[in-house]
């Protein structure tokens, strides 16, 4: 096909937003419910260890889906893409809205997981492919801004809504935004890139599900490996087992001319592996907040849901609005600048919580979150650009699936471990009962002690992948010319 004119118009605009709002739904529903996790649990008799599959198990379809969206691109035109995924996501909405018991509940997610795991690199893979060179750092900001919006909104609307009408209608009430949606994406998506038959990989596709998997039971066995090592141990090994098999047979696949269903050679970049893991400590501390502090203030401080959501709400719109600034930023100055900076306000917003998690209130606790949105804004858009513009142009495919699936995957286990850290304290404690709280509350503490040393982790990591000599210093994205 004739090289795509890249330009920025309202239909690359809706293109994103289109995208966009299949992830943005999709965390609306995930914070929501984090936010009424005790009363699904009161309701459904289940224990928090299970719980907490409804947003684990949703993050883990996205990480085993992502990797495959390279494969997607280039068999299937964008449209038809996007047509499948909002289909499949409107479907997962239903299921959720008129679900019956837990297990149900829980399929809807992880078919709205499906369908996100397919819009979510292509609405970056639009940016990449069709945003203006010169504007790749904002329009980022801006493809940031559609899922950065959904934390601002989730935990206060899941709050409000299931105290006025139940939680099913956070499900139904979002219906019509993912119609508009799909209206929106097959008026605007445009083809930017060739496509055509080619072989699927099925047993990379095996491998890595197989792996992503059994590691996030392994993080959710975790609670009770003091009382049964065996089935961690077991899963653990698995999923090192499986990892490894997918290594070797994606080694294999390049050597021998086929097409694997992820390439790795993005991690031989530097820049690129130590940025992933900066991505993922951000995303493990982010989804690890967003089940603790709601969590923790209907438990311990015995707030409603509602009051509950909305200590996340005034940092997720501060977060919300600045992020397309922060992309002006690298567009300025480079990555240099943002990261660090973004980094100290993560390292801070943790280090506040170890004071204040001694004796906490409310307004402390929503206080302090807004630093952490602050550095997250500076920190996620930012280090994924400047990542996948390490790379050479073409394994940036393949960069945004690792980047994508490994936020996702980090997501997931930043959920599980944070509620396997409370758990394991929970253990034989009948649910309300004062030690019940003490319980909670002590777990909590000790799972921010470990997000504060990921926060630290977090600095070192940072100021080694800006050690790139080839990019860190430039104040245009690495990949122009």
């Amino acid at each position: 096909m004739q090289q795509f004119e890249r330009v920025a118009d309202a239909r690359l605009y809706l293109s994103i937003i289109a995208a966009g709002i299949l992830s943005f739904t999709g965390v609306v529903i995930e914070t929501s419910m984090n936010v009424i996790f005790p009363t699904l649990m009161e309701e459904f008799h289940i224990s928090t260890s299970l719980v907490q599959w409804v947003t684990t198990g949703y993050l883990l379809i996205l990480s085993v889906i992502i990797p495959t969206s390279s494969y997607l691109k280039q068999r299937f035109p964008l449209k038809r893409l996007f047509l499948c995924a909002n289909l499949i996501f409107l479907t997962g909405t239903l299921c959720g809205a008129f679900a019956p018991n837990f297990y149900v509940l829980l399929l809807g997610r992880l078919l709205q997981g499906t369908g996100t795991g397919i819009a979510l690199p292509l609405m970056f893979n639009i940016v990449m492919e069709q945003a203006p060179l010169n504007r790749i750092g904002f329009m980022m900001g801006a493809a940031m801004l559609v899922t950065a919006l959904a934390p601002a909104v989730g935990p206060s609307f899941g709050g409000y809504i299931v105290t006025a009408w139940g939680w099913h209608m956070i499900f139904l009430s979002l219906v019509p935004v993912v119609l508009f949606s799909l209206f929106t994406g097959l008026y605007a998506i445009r083809q930017s890139c060739s496509y055509g038959p080619r072989a699927f990989d099925f047993t990379g596709m095996f491998q890595i599900a197989v792996a992503f998997t059994t590691f996030l039971l392994a993080c959710t066995e975790a609670s009770s490996l003091a009382e049964r090592p065996l089935p961690f141990v077991t899963l653990a090994a698995l999923a090192v087992l499986f990892l490894g098999l997918f290594c070797r047979h994606e080694k294999r696949c390049t050597a021998t001319g086929r097409t694997p269903l992820l390439r790795l050679r993005p991690l031989g970049s530097r820049a690129f592996s130590l940025s992933l893991v900066c991505l993922a400590i951000v995303m493990f501390i982010c989804l690890g907040m967003g089940f603790l502090l709601p969590n923790f203030a209907q438990i311990c401080l015995h707030e409603s849901p509602f009051t509950a959501g909305c200590i996340l709400l005034p940092g997720c719109l501060v977060g919300a609005l600045i992020t397309p600034l922060c992309g002006r930023l690298y567009d300025k100055y480079g990555p240099r600048r943002p990261l660090l900076l973004g980094g100290f306000f993560v390292f801070l917003c943790m280090a506040v919580y170890q004071f204040i998690m001694r004796a906490p209130t409310v307004l402390l606790m929503t206080c302090a979150y807004v630093l952490f949105t602050i550095g997250q804004s500076l920190s996620m858009g930012n280090t994924m650009t400047y990542a996948i513009s390490s790379l050479e142009e073409r394994l940036r495919g393949d960069g945004n699936a690792i980047t994508t699936t490994v936020q996702q995957l980090s997501g997931a286990v930043g959920t599980a471990i944070s509620a396997a850290l409370v758990a394991t304290f929970q253990l034989g404690l009948e649910h309300g009962s004062d030690a019940f709280t003490a319980a909670t509350a002590t777990g909590t503490r000790t799972a921010f002690v470990v997000l504060f040393a990921l926060a630290v982790l977090h600095n070192l990591f940072i100021r080694r992948a800006l050690q790139n000599p080839q990019a860190a210093d430039k104040k245009e994205p690495a990949y122009e010319n």
